[in-house]
């Protein structure tokens, strides 16, 4: 099956063209014609996503379940297209866009089964007391409610999981929220495709149209106009920490502030404690340079920084590290821009104070190729560039001179989306000792792994303190992100006839 895009807007079930238009850049293949989004669009979709609030938000879990699965079989039903394009535009291997659909499906049919089930809407009843002394005590209920529309930022290193029908999107349908994405530029055609199968759905479903709207492209002012529209209540967004810092701000200067859902990267730093990197620090070696090449490094999760204390254990795990990078061949990035600030990156780690090059790499355009250096925890401490986010296959080895320079990088940390340790039983002690520093600087601490991929299930948390995040309190995967469109409501004294179904 072959999908040529027609260059559209899906604003509320209506496919729009505009006068502007821009070219796709895909990785290879044949470009392609899209058209521009505008402020008016992006009015024209907030508005028929708060009519169909109306319906949408009251609509039975059972009803909104439905329409999850029904958007997981249409993408289904649309899989070779999906990957064809995918494939073209962001320059990812099939199996890439395979497993990243599954795991889109995935998320949409478990939070249509976690719906169902009730509990994300933390149902709470203190009974009247009315012969209480000295007050009476009136019937109290509480639950979560909808919101009302949101606003989702596709993502570029995820055209599937993060983008059009991704887990922000999810989470807001589930929620009972309509929304209107605006589509990343380096993969327009997938998100026109995906936005074809959500149409198909809501007519499936026999759902307002207004529940989902596609805006494709525009200059910045359409992504501003998105998040300043009065009627927008959340926005949903993965991407850098430039560009989601002032969108935040935009939302914080709004006359009614609304809550920014921000994913806006790590370095993701891994704690190489001793007796680990002596028993088996060959084997780490390779298992980082795996994981740090793994999808050309772009992954927000990629495990940018290695700590680990001097000698010749480490020493041997450095160059397992390096050995094993300098096999892997250059990968195609998902942009030309992003290519060319993983370069810019590169060049600027390598030339800050006490940095060494261990392994340097040319990068031809598009194609991206590994970077290693390594710095004394002295020179890495207090220089925020180190710290900084590269994105791509590069690693930085960070030596402490002994446990407690080690504990003092940790306590330098900015907020995290993942941090590891890789320990044996021996390393316990060192362990305790970082762990109150690590779950405070992460959403996500783990042991002898490596923290690429993250698990779409209830106990999972996909964020951190900022820069991780913009809500420390929330995660943007898992079901516990549906909670980041609701809101608590009491009902005090309501009779039964009046109360809404969930609380009958």
């Amino acid at each position: 099956m072959t999908f040529t895009p027609h260059g559209k807007h899906l604003i509320a079930g209506n496919w729009i063209g505009t006068e502007n238009t821009f070219t796709s850049e895909p990785a290879h293949g044949s470009a392609h014609s899209f058209s521009a989004g505008t402020p008016e669009l992006v009015d024209q979709a907030v508005k028929a996503a708060e009519d169909a609030f109306w319906t949408y938000g009251y609509a039975s879990r059972a009803d909104r379940a439905g329409f999850l699965n029904a958007i997981a079989d249409e993408i289904e039903a649309r899989a070779e297209a999906i990957t064809e394009i995918g494939t073209q535009e962001t320059g990812l291997p099939e199996g890439r866009l395979n497993g990243e659909r599954g795991r889109t499906t995935g998320q949409l049919r478990l939070f249509a089964e976690h719906i169902l089930k009730g509990d994300y809407l933390d149902r709470r009843h203190d009974p009247a007391l009315p012969d209480r002394q000295p007050l009476p005590r009136p019937d109290l209920r509480m639950m979560q409610r909808p919101i009302g529309p949101v606003a989702v930022f596709g993502a570029s290193n995820f055209p599937l999981a993060f983008s059009t029908a991704g887990g922000d999107t999810a989470a807001a349908l589930a929620a009972g929220c309509p929304v209107v994405v605006k589509g990343h530029g380096a993969h327009p055609g997938t998100a026109e495709i995906v936005a074809e199968a959500i149409h198909a759905a809501i007519a499936k479903c026999g759902l307002p149209a207004g529940v989902f709207s596609l805006i494709q492209g525009g200059n910045r002012a359409v992504g501003q106009a998105l998040v300043q529209h009065p009627l927008i209540r959340a926005v949903g967004f993965t991407g850098s920490l430039g560009g989601g810092r002032a969108l935040f701000d935009l939302c914080a200067q709004r006359p009614e502030p609304i809550p920014f859902y921000g994913e806006l990267g790590s370095v993701n730093p891994m704690f190489m404690l001793p007796s680990a990197i002596a028993a088996r620090g060959a084997e780490l070696g390779k298992g980082w340079a795996g994981s740090l090449a793994m999808g050309a490094g772009q992954f927000c999760t990629n495990p940018g920084i290695a700590v680990v204390l001097e000698g010749a254990e480490a020493d041997a795990f450095v160059e397992a590290t390096r050995a094993a990078l300098s096999e892997a061949g250059g990968q195609v990035m998902l942009t030309d821009g992003i290519a060319k600030a993983y370069t810019s990156g590169a060049k600027a780690m390598a030339g800050q104070p006490g940095v060494q090059d261990l392994l340097t790499s040319t990068c031809d355009q598009r194609e991206a190729k590994p970077f290693l250096f390594k710095v004394s925890a002295a020179d890495w401490t207090g220089n925020h560039t180190l710290a900084e986010e590269v994105f791509g296959p590069l690693g930085l080895v960070v030596v402490a001179r002994d446990a407690e320079e080690m504990t003092r990088v940790a306590h330098s940390l900015s907020g995290q989306l993942t941090a590891t340790l890789h320990m044996d039983d021996a390393d316990a002690d060192l362990a305790r000792r970082l762990l109150p520093v690590l779950e405070r600087k992460a959403g996500r601490v783990l042991a002898n792994g490596f923290p690429t991929g993250v698990e779409v299930c209830d106990a999972m948390v996909h964020g951190g303190p900022y820069p991780a995040s913009t809500n420390f309190g929330a995660t943007s995967v898992g079901t516990l992100s549906i909670r980041r469109f609701l809101r608590p409501v009491c009902y005090q004294n309501l009779p039964q006839s009046v109360l809404p179904d969930d609380l009958g």
